[in-house]
Parts: structure tokens; sequence; C-alpha cells
């Protein structure tokens, strides 16, 4: 069973197990920046929490006097004081608890709304290696489970504090009530200590076990949900639901063991709480009889008591949450701490408007495919014996290509020749190491050039389009957003959207859900050619952006992007040769090297590798039509 949950956290949810100690300076320190903002708001909890703890100490010591020096003179008129004395002080400790939670929570929701905008903001600027390398999974754990996490910890450092102090306080008062008989109340504490030593150890465990199945859990749920299409395609439906049941159901084993442990910690608590009354009532009525002690230190001696025991059980709850609180921070730290790898350097300058010359010299480029490794991997590879290997390869190999300012190039090739990757390169999602080569764009190094005066000139289409949540016109317009309608509406037409567009319920208007489920995917891409167009670039790279289009909707695309091309560079990858027949330079790449160059008649003339695909093309397409 462990083989197999330790199997589950490493599909990206490793790091969800990592533990701290209960104080990590370096974590505590780094949260300070984030709790300044709101330093009057936790002066003013830290203040009302001294007032709760004054006040839950006094209550019982104001009884103590009524009794003794009131209620046994048959003092009314000290009495009424008493208890005119007991009420302010009981108004006083619910107005200062009400002070506390509330100040507390508006902390703690502060700080996790900064930290929640100071990590999206630090995940927009990381390199696309990191998301490379990075599951998705484990980054929405620390934005989502461990900001959370995190949020807590003002609450229950303000709350140890006011535990500890009146766990002080009361042991002050019950020594100097009366020394002897504090000493004899208190003599269950070292076996109170001790079940806390043994049971302290069971419940890190159970936590761990906890936040590995419910992390179990949770990716299964994630694959799951994704992968419905090929789930129901599949007729998975009972399979998958036998495994999640194994998965949901070890996670409830682990649930119920964590609350048979915190339960279990309650009966040896009451039971100690009850031995020390009962130790404080038996010793302290001999010594009101024989030694003339006051009822009402005896009577004050056993509300002592049963609140000693109150703070010791809620510091014990607030250790693990402590711990956890260390863990989440010091990996949300890590994340913050991450380098972007893609930065400009201190020299770069603008990019001036350029005409869209690229061209590559001697282009060398691999990915380094490490996966990214926190402490909990770590552990998991003791655990079984795993290493994590530092793979890399060339996907590019002396890539010397030159592409004139306003040509059409299609780069054609098997599966994992480089194309994705080339293309990849001349919008700066990763950059070539200095060593291996250069690319240029108007005879300026991209590398020595502000990425965004780059990309600014540019515009890319996947084959997999992507839009956001919002209204057709914001998608189209998405980095634009100060274009006018009417050139929105012209870029629309020319990729043929226009007219599909005005026959949504709202036009441009229209809402579209997430991912723009609401429309087909053909729909979704000329969308996303509109939203290239609408930028006006004067590069345009189309990574199989025709991939799922129909052929007449194809070939309307095709069209338009003919008169939209003119004066524009365009890069066009495609599986499908039919459609770059009219490309000024067809590139052929295998294995990450370019292989042949040329038109497509001359490439059919040489009967080489753009031949063989070109064949294997057609033949794909009768089978197709045949079928």
């Amino acid at each position: 069973m462990m083989s197999s949950i330790f199997q589950g956290v490493r599909s990206g949810q490793a790091d969800e197990v990592a533990f701290s100690g209960i104080y990590n300076r370096g974590v505590v320190l780094r949260l300070i920046p984030f709790i300044a903002p709101y330093k009057k708001t936790t002066l003013v909890a830290i203040i009302s929490m001294l007032f709760y703890t004054f006040t839950l100490i006094t209550i019982p010591w104001l009884i103590k006097l009524g009794i003794d020096d009131f209620i046994s003179n048959g003092d009314i008129v000290g009495l009424a004081w008493i208890v005119t004395l007991f009420i302010i002080t009981a108004i006083l400790n619910g107005i200062s608890n009400y002070v506390q939670q509330t100040s507390i929570a508006k902390v703690g929701q502060g700080v996790l709304n900064d930290l929640r905008r100071a990590m999206f903001a630090h995940l927009q600027n990381l390199s696309l290696s990191y998301f490379d390398r990075t599951e998705i999974g484990r980054i929405m754990s620390r934005v989502q489970g461990d900001v959370w996490q995190l949020q807590e910890f003002m609450s229950v450092v303000i709350m140890t504090l006011a535990d500890i102090l009146s766990l002080l306080g009361i042991v002050i008062a019950l020594l100097v009530m009366d020394l002897k008989l504090g000493l004899i109340s208190m003599s269950v504490i070292p076996v109170l200590g001790l079940v806390m030593i043994l049971w302290q150890p069971y419940a890190l465990k159970s936590f761990m076990r906890v936040r590995i199945a419910i992390s179990i859990v949770n990716a299964a749920l994630n694959e799951n949900i994704t992968g419905v299409r090929v789930v129901q395609s599949m007729n998975r439906e009972n399979r998958n639901l036998t495994l999640f049941d194994e998965k949901n159901t070890e996670h409830l084993k682990a649930n119920i063991w964590a609350s048979q442990l915190s339960s279990g910690l309650l009966p040896p608590v009451d039971i100690l709480t009850a031995v020390a009354i009962g130790l404080a009532l038996y010793f302290g009525s001999g010594m009101v009889i024989a030694d003339g002690l006051e009822i009402g230190v005896l009577v004050a001696f056993v509300m002592y008591i049963q609140r000693f025991f109150d703070p010791i059980r809620n510091l014990t709850m607030q250790y693990t949450q402590l711990q956890r609180s260390m863990a989440s921070g010091s990996r949300i730290f890590e994340l913050l701490d991450t380098k972007a790898e893609l930065t400009d350097s201190s020299e770069a300058q603008e990019l001036p408007e350029i005409k869209g010359q690229v061209e590559f010299q001697n282009v060398n480029f691999s990915y380094n495919t490490e996966k990214e490794r926190s402490p909990a991997d770590h552990l998991i590879s003791d655990f079984d014996g795993s290493t994590s290997a530092n793979n890399s390869f060339e996907v590019l190999k002396n890539v010397n290509l030159h592409i004139k300012a306003g040509e059409t190039i299609a780069i054609v090739g098997p599966t994992g020749a480089g194309k994705t990757t080339l293309v990849s390169l001349i919008n700066r999602f990763y950059d070539v190491p200095r060593d291996k080569g250069g690319i240029f764009v108007d005879g300026y190094d991209i590398r020595d050039v502000t990425r965004s005066s780059l990309v600014g000139q540019t515009s890319m289409v996947l084959q997999e389009p992507f839009l956001f949540s919002g209204t057709v016109r914001d998608n189209i317009k998405y980095n634009n957003t100060n274009t006018s309608d009417q050139k929105m509406i012209e870029s629309a037409k020319a990729v043929g959207a226009h007219d599909f567009i005005n026959e949504l319920d709202h036009g441009y208007d229209t809402l579209l859900e997430e991912r723009g489920s609401n429309v087909s995917l053909g729909q979704r891409q000329l969308i996303s050619f509109a939203r290239a167009i609408v930028a006006d670039p004067h590069i345009l790279i189309l990574d199989e952006a025709t991939a799922n289009i129909d052929s007449y909707t194809e070939l309307l695309i095709q069209r338009a992007l003919g008169a939209l091309l003119k004066d524009r560079t365009a890069i066009v990858i495609a599986h499908r040769l039919s459609t770059i027949r009219g490309a000024d330079k067809i590139v052929v790449m295998n294995q990450g090297a370019i292989e042949e160059i040329g038109t497509h008649k001359e490439l059919i003339r040489s009967n080489g590798l753009y031949a063989d695909l070109n064949r294997m093309n057609y033949t794909s397409i009768e089978e197709q039509s045949s079928s």
C-alpha cells in the first residue's frame, strides 16, 4: 500500500508531504514584509489578546475575593462591587475576544491576498522552461493549499502566545494563592508531558498520511475530469471508478486514523484534569480544616485547574499547525525565489520597428528535462531507491537559415524534428546559449533586445487554440485593448470568423465559457487567427494552426492570408503539405537538423525526404477519402 501511495505522490503532489520545524527563522523573516502593511491591525490583535488573557485569569481570582472577603463576612455592599467588577470583566473578555478574532482574520486574509498576488505576478514572469519541468498540480498546490495554510500562521502565533501567557498566569496565580497546594495540583504535569511525547510522532505520521492520500485523490480527480472525453470514448468509467474508490478509501482510512489519534488525546487530558482537581480538593479540604486555608482559594484552584488544561490541548493542536505553516511557507518562498531563466540583460535595448528578416546562425539547442525536486522527492527516492536523472539532448543541431523580410517559409518534417522548437526560439520562449549560435532579427541579436519589444512585433497561432473566459471581443483584443472595433471586425473578416461570430447569441459580446467550450474547435482557431492578425505583426508564426480546421475554412484562411501576409514575414509549420505549396521556401527538418531547402517543385524533383513526406501525405488523404 505504501508503495502505491508514494507512486501517487510522485505524479505531481510530492511536495505536499514536506515538513518543517515548528519554527523556521527564514520563513518568519520573509513573512514580515507581508504582515507589515497590517501592523496596526496586528498590534490591535496582540493588545486585545493580552486583555482577553488577563480577563480569563482574573475571573477565578474575583470569585475567590467574593467568597473569602465578602460572602464569609456578610459584606453585601462589597459583594455588589465584586459582582459589578465580575460583570465588567466578563464584558471585556467577550469584547477583547471578538476584537482579537476579527483582527487576526483581517491580517490573515490580507496576507493571503498579497501572497497570492505576489505568486501570480511571479508565475507570469517565470520562463517557459520552468513550466516544462514543473507539474501544474504542484504549482496549484502551492498557490492554493500552501497559501491557505500559511494564512493561518498569524492566528496560530497569536493564539499560541495567548495560551502560553494563560498557562504562565495560571501557574503564577496558583503559586501565589498557595505554594504547597499549587505544587500538589501541578504534579500531574510530568505525566501529561509523557503523554504528549508519546502522542506527537503518531500525530505527525497521521498528518503525513492524510496529506499524501488527499494529494493522490486530487490528482486522480483532476486527471479523469480533464480526460473525460477519452474516458467515455474508451468506456473506462467503471474501471476508473474502481481505481478512484481505492484511492478514496485510503483517504478515508487516513482521516479516520487521524481523527482517532486526535480524539485519543482528549481522554488522558480529561483524566489528568480530574486527577488534578481531585488532588486539589483532597489536600485542599484538609488544609482548610487544619491550616485555615480559605474556601475561596480552594474554589479558585478548581477553576484554574480546569482552565489550565484547555491551553495545553490548544498548544498540542497548534504545534502541528505551526509545523504545517512553516512547511508551506518554505514551499511558497522557494517558488518566489525561483529565478526566471530567461531575462533581459541589463544592456538590452528596445527593438525598433522591424521589416521581418530572420537569420539562424549555427544554432544548437537542448532542453534540460530535469524535474524540479522538493525535499519530499528526496524522501521518496530514499524510500524506494529511485533517482532523478538530469537528461538533456540536442533538439536543434547546427541550424543555419536565412528568412528574408516579407518571405513566407514553411517548415516541415517528421514528428520530433525540431520544428516547434525552431519557432519557439524566435519568440524567445527559450534563449540559445551564447556559445551555441545566435538568432538575429533585422540584424539584431534577439538576446540583446527586450523580449517585450520583440514579441510586440510578432504573433503566433498554435495548433491547440486557447481562449480565455470573457467575450469574443475580449479574446480578439486580448493584448491590444485599444484596438478599434472596426479593426477588430476587419481582422475577423480576413480570417473568415466574422460570419459565425455574428450568428452567436450576442455577436462579439458573446461570453465564451472556459477554454471557449461553447464554440467549436475550428471556430476557436479562427478567433485565435483574428487575435493574431489584429496585432498587425511584422512576423507571423503559424504552428500547425490549420490542423483543426476543415478544408473549406482552411481554404478561406489561405486566401485571406495571401493578402494579409503581404510585406509580412510568415513562418508556417504544417503537416498538410498541400497547404504550403505556395510558400516562397520550404525548409525540411529531420532529427533537429535542416535536411533540405527549396520550393515545392525543387524538392519534389530532388526526390528526398520532402518527396517521401509528400507521397505519404497524399496516400493518407486518399485513404481518408476512400473510407
